[in-house]
C-alpha cells in the first residue's frame, strides 16, 4: 500500500489511502494505524486526499469502497420490497372482511341495489328513466325498509324537485342553472323526532371511498369511527390546488350552504371512468363492504356524538392527517404540525450548523464543499429534468403520446431511467474532476446533510405557507437525521461496510416506505387524467416532469451512495441501455396506448355530436346553416390512431373557430373549449329531432340605470347551453343567473348550462347589456346548443353508422344536438 501526502499550506490534517491493482492492495492493519479517520462531528473535514494508480483511476479511501454491483442491486431490491410492502397494503383494503352481524353493513344488499338501478340503462337527468324508472325503484326499497325498521324509529320520505342556479370557477368558470330536477330525500329518526341531523349525500349512480374534510371535528370522527381508513391531507390539498381538472358535488354544500363535510370516492381504475365499462361488476363486493363499514361507523359516530348540536363551535382550524399504510389514521391539528415540523427543522440546523461554525482549520473546506456540492446536487436535478423533457418533447413530436397508458412501467423505463442515469452521471463528473482529492467517506457525509438541508428548507417552506402536507417534508428530515446519530460511530469505525448499510437503509425504511405509498396514488389518479386532460396539454410532458420529481425524492439519501462506491459506470450504462431500447421501440410504436380488453381495458375517449348549426344575424336573418358531425377526442393523439380505421376522419376536416361566435361557434356541453382545441368537422344531413329547441327573444327594454335589458325564454330538451359574447362598447353588467353576477368562462365568454326534469316549464332569464358605445354589429351574441342525450332523439342513421366504425378500443359517447346563434 502506498500513501500520498498533500501539501501542508493546502490540505492540512487530510489523510488518505490508494490501492494498488493486484493481491498488494489490501489493506494492512499496521500501515492502517497511520491513517486515523477524523471524528465524524468534524464533517468529515481532513477526509482529502491526493489519489493516484498505475492505471490513472481515482480510487477511495481506505475500506470505505463499496462494490458497484453490490449497492446497485441492494437499493434496487430494497426499493422493490418497500413496493411490494405498498402493493401488500393497498390489497389488504378489498380483502373480505369477518362476516357481518345483524346491524352492520350489508354489501350483498348494496349489490342488488346497484345492479338493479344499473340494470336500468343510462339515466341521465331529465330522462324517464332516471326521474321515473330510478325513483320508482328507490321509493320501493325505501318502503320495504320502512315496514322492517324498528318501532323505536321513524321513517319520513320527500320527493324534491327544485329550482336553483349557482356560478362556480370550476373548468375555467360557468354557471348551471336546474329546473324542477327530483331528489329523493330520506329521513331517519327517532319517534320522538330530533333537532340535529347528519346527510349523507350521492348522486342515484354514485360510489365512495376516500375522504378531504377541513373541520377538525369531522376528522377526528373519521379518526374514531372508520374500520378502514384510507385518508391523507395531501390528497385534500392537492385536490384544492386545482391540479386536478376535477370536482365534487360537496362544493355546492360547502360553498353554498356553508356545512363542513367528507367528500368520498373511489380513485382506482380513472381509465374507465364514465365509460362503457363502467360497470357494477368491476367494483369488487369486498371494495362495497369496506366503504359501507366505514361510513355507516362515521355515519353513527356523527348522529351520536355530543358535539353534534354545537359542531359549528369545532368546525375552524385546519387538521394534518394521514393513514398508515390502511391501518390507523394519524390526525392533529396544524398548529400542532407546525410546532413539530419547527422542532424537527431546529434539530436539523442545529446539526448543520455546528459543522458550519468550526473553525477552518479543523473543518477544512467543508462549507465550501458543502455549498459546492449543493450547487452539483441542483444542477443534477434540472438537467435530469430537461433531459426527460427533451425526450418526452420529441416523443410527443413524433406522434407517440401515450405509449405508456396501457403499459405504464414504459414510462419507468424510458423517463425514470433517463432521470436516473442524467443524476448519476452529473455526481460520477463531480466525484471524478471536481472531488477528485476527497475521501469517500467525506463526501458521504457532505452529500447526506445537503439532502437533510434540501428536504429542510422544503420543510420550513412548506409549513410557513400553513399547508398540513409539510408533515412529509418532516419525515424525511426526521428520520433520516436519526438515523445519521445512530450510524455515525459505525461509519466513524468502519465505513460503508454491511452493518452502516443495514442501519442506513432501516433508518431509511418510514419516509421511503411512505413516499412510495403516496406515489402510488399520484400515478393512480393522474395517470388516467392524462388520458382525458385534452388536446393542449402534452401528456408525456407531465408525467416525464412527475416521474423526474420522483426521481429527485427517492434518489436524494442515496446520492451519497454515487461517492461510497468505487465505480458508477455499469449501473449507467444499464440504466443507458434500458432508456436507448425502451426509446427505440416507443419511437417504433411497439406500444399502443390503448386496450379493449375485458380485463383491464383502457379506452380512447371520442365524443360525437350530429349537429345543425343556424347563424342569425342583427335583423334575424339566417346567414349560415350547416350540418355535420363534430368530433372531439380527449386526449393528446387527437385522431391519429383513428385515421387508419376510418380514413374520412383525417386533417382534411379539422374544425374551424368561428371566431365571431361565442366559444367558436360549436356545442360545448361543458366549457372546455381551452383543453380541446383540435376537433374535426364532418359533413353530414341536417337533424330533426321530435324535441326541437324554442329560443325566443321576449322582451327589450331601456333601464332607468341606461342598460339594456334583455329577457329570453327557451324549451327544449333536457341538457342546453347557453353562450354570450359582448360586443366592443357592450359588457355585461348583471343576469337573473346565479348571485346576479355574471361571470366569464375562460376566453372571456359566458356560458351557462341548463337541465330540467320532466315537469319543467320553459326557461326564461334575463341579461343586462350596458352599452357604452352604440356599434353597428350590435351589442350582444347569444347562442343557444340542445343535446338531445336520451331515447331515440339522441340517435341518427349517420351518428350510428359512423359510431360502429369506430374500433373496439375506443369509447365514443355519441348524441344530436342542434345549435343557434343570434345577434342584438
Amino acid at each position: 500500500m502506498e500513501w500520498a501526502s498533500e501539501s501542508a499550506a493546502v490540505r492540512r490534517h487530510r489523510v488518505g489511502g490508494e490501492r494498488r491493482d493486484g493481491p498488494a492492495a489490501a489493506p494492512q492493519p499496521g500501515r492502517e494505524a497511520l491513517a486515523p479517520e477524523p471524528p465524524a462531528d468534524a464533517g468529515g473535514g481532513g477526509a482529502r486526499t491526493r489519489k493516484r494508480s498505475a492505471g490513472g483511476d481515482a480510487s477511495r479511501g481506505a475500506g470505505t469502497g463499496l462494490s458497484e454491483a453490490r449497492a446497485a442491486l441492494g437499493l434496487a431490491l430494497y426499493l422493490l420490497a418497500l413496493r411490494a410492502l405498498v402493493q401488500l397494503s393497498l390489497q389488504q383494503l378489498v380483502l373480505r372482511g369477518a362476516a357481518g352481524r345483524p346491524g352492520d353493513f350489508d354489501a350483498r344488499q348494496a349489490r342488488d341495489y346497484l345492479e338493479h338501478i344499473t340494470s336500468i340503462g343510462p339515466r341521465t337527468t331529465g330522462s324517464p328513466e332516471n326521474e321515473i324508472l330510478t325513483v320508482h325503484y328507490l321509493l320501493e326499497q325505501i318502503k320495504l325498509i320502512e315496514v322492517q325498521s324498528s318501532s323505536l324509529h321513524r321513517i319520513s320520505v320527500d320527493v324534491q324537485r327544485p329550482t336553483g342556479s349557482f356560478s362556480i370557477d370550476f373548468l375555467g368558470g360557468f354557471t348551471s342553472y336546474y329546473d324542477n330536477i327530483t331528489n329523493v330525500v330520506v329521513k331517519l329518526e327517532p319517534r320522538d323526532g330530533a333537532q340535529h341531523a347528519v346527510l349523507a349525500n350521492c348522486h342515484f349512480d354514485s360510489v365512495a371511498n376516500s375522504p378531504g374534510p377541513e373541520n377538525p371535528w369531522l376528522v377526528q370522527a373519521y379518526v374514531s369511527a372508520a374500520k378502514h381508513p384510507f385518508a391523507s391531507v395531501v390528497a385534500q390539498e392537492v385536490f384544492q390546488s386545482g391540479i386536478i381538472p376535477s370536482d365534487t358535488d360537496f362544493r355546492i354544500y360547502r360553498d353554498f350552504g356553508n356545512i363542513p363535510g367528507i367528500d368520498l370516492a373511489f380513485i382506482e381504475n380513472g381509465y374507465i371512468y364514465h365509460t362503457k365499462y363502467d360497470t357494477a361488476d368491476r367494483i369488487l363486493t369486498d371494495s362495497i363492504q369496506r366503504a359501507g363499514d366505514n361510513i355507516l361507523a362515521v355515519l353513527k359516530y356523527l348522529a351520536t356524538s355530543d358535539v353534534l348540536p354545537s359542531s359549528s363551535k369545532y368546525r375552524h382550524g385546519h387538521m394534518v392527517f394521514f393513514d398508515v399504510l390502511g391501518l390507523f389514521v394519524i390526525a392533529y391539528p396544524s398548529r400542532v404540525g407546525s410546532i413539530i415540523n419547527y422542532m424537527v427543522v431546529t434539530a436539523a440546523v442545529l446539526y448543520l450548523g455546528k459543522k458550519w461554525l468550526r473553525p477552518k482549520q479543523k473543518t477544512g473546506n467543508y462549507t465550501k464543499d458543502f455549498f459546492c456540492g449543493l450547487g452539483i446536487t441542483l444542477v443534477s436535478w434540472f438537467t435530469s429534468l430537461v433531459t426527460v423533457l427533451i425526450i418526452a418533447v420529441f416523443v410527443s413530436l413524433i406522434g407517440r403520446s401515450l405509449s405508456w397508458y396501457n403499459h405504464f412501467y414504459v414510462s419507468v423505463c424510458l423517463y425514470g431511467t433517463a432521470a436516473t442515469a442524467k443524476i448519476i452521471l452529473i455526481h460520477t463528473l463531480a466525484k471524478r474532476f471536481y472531488y477528485m482529492n476527497a475521501s469517500d467517506r467525506y463526501l458521504g457525509e457532505v452529500f447526506f446533510d445537503i439532502s437533510l438541508f434540501v428536504h429542510c428548507v422544503s420543510l420550513t417552506a412548506l409549513t410557513s405557507q400553513g399547508l398540513c402536507s409539510a408533515f412529509i417534508s418532516a419525515v424525511w428530515v426526521a428520520f433520516p437525521l436519526l438515523t445519521k446519530f445512530c450510524t455515525r460511530k459505525d461509519f466513524k469505525q468502519h465505513g460503508a461496510q454491511g452493518k452502516f448499510i443495514a442501519l442506513y437503509l432501516s433508518g431509511m425504511f418510514v419516509p421511503y416506505l411512505y413516499a412510495l405509498y403516496l406515489i402510488w396514488a399520484v400515478f393512480e389518479m393522474f395517470t388516467p387524467i392524462l388520458g382525458r386532460s385534452g388536446t393542449e396539454i402534452p401528456p408525456d410532458v407531465v408525467l416525464a416532469s412527475i416521474l423526474a420529481g420522483c426521481t429527485m425524492i427517492l434518489s436524494s439519501y442515496f446520492i451519497n451512495f454515487i461517492y461510497l462506491a468505487r465505480s458508477t459506470k455499469r449501473t449507467m450504462l444499464s440504466l443507458t441501455l434500458v432508456c436507448v431500447v425502451t426509446f427505440l421501440l416507443v419511437c417504433g410504436g411497439a406500444f399502443f396506448p390503448y386496450s379493449s380488453h375485458p380485463a383491464s381495458p383502457k379506452p380512447k375517449r371520442v365524443f360525437l355530436q350530429h349537429m345543425t348549426r343556424t347563424f342569425h344575424d342583427l335583423d334575424g336573418n339566417v346567414v349560415k346553416r350547416d350540418s355535420g358531425i363534430w368530433i372531439n377526442g380527449f386526449d393528446y393523439t387527437g385522431m391519429s390512431h383513428i385515421t387508419p380505421h376510418i380514413p374520412e376522419i383525417n386533417e382534411s376536416i379539422r374544425a374551424h373557430c368561428e371566431e365571431n361566435a361565442p366559444l367558436c361557434g360549436f356545442p360545448w356541453y361543458l366549457p372546455v373549449h381551452f383543453l380541446i382545441r383540435k376537433n374535426w368537422y364532418l359533413p353530414a344531413p341536417e337533424v330533426s329531432p321530435g324535441n326541437p329547441a324554442h329560443f325566443r327573444l321576449v322582451s327589450k327594454e331601456q333601464t332607468p340605470w341606461d342598460s339594456i335589458k334583455l329577457t329570453f325564454e327557451a324549451t327544449g330538451p333536457s341538457h342546453m347551453s347557453f353562450y354570450i359574447r359582448t360586443h366592443e362598447g357592450s359588457t355585461l353588467s348583471q343576469w337573473s343567473l346565479g348571485n346576479g353576477t355574471p361571470v366569464t368562462s375562460k376566453g372571456g365568454d359566458y356560458f351557462v348550462f341548463y337541465s330540467h326534469g320532466l315537469q319543467a316549464s320553459a326557461w326564461r332569464f334575463w341579461i343586462e347589456v350596458q352599452v357604452l358605445e352604440e356599434r353597428p354589429e350590435g351589442m350582444v351574441t347569444v347562442a343557444v346548443a340542445a343535446h338531445h342525450l336520451s331515447g331515440e332523439e339522441k340517435r341518427s342513421s349517420q351518428l350510428d353508422a359512423l359510431k360502429d366504425k369506430f374500433p373496439d378500443w375506443t369509447f365514443p359517447s355519441a348524441w344530436v344536438c342542434t345549435y343557434s346563434l343570434f345577434v342584438f
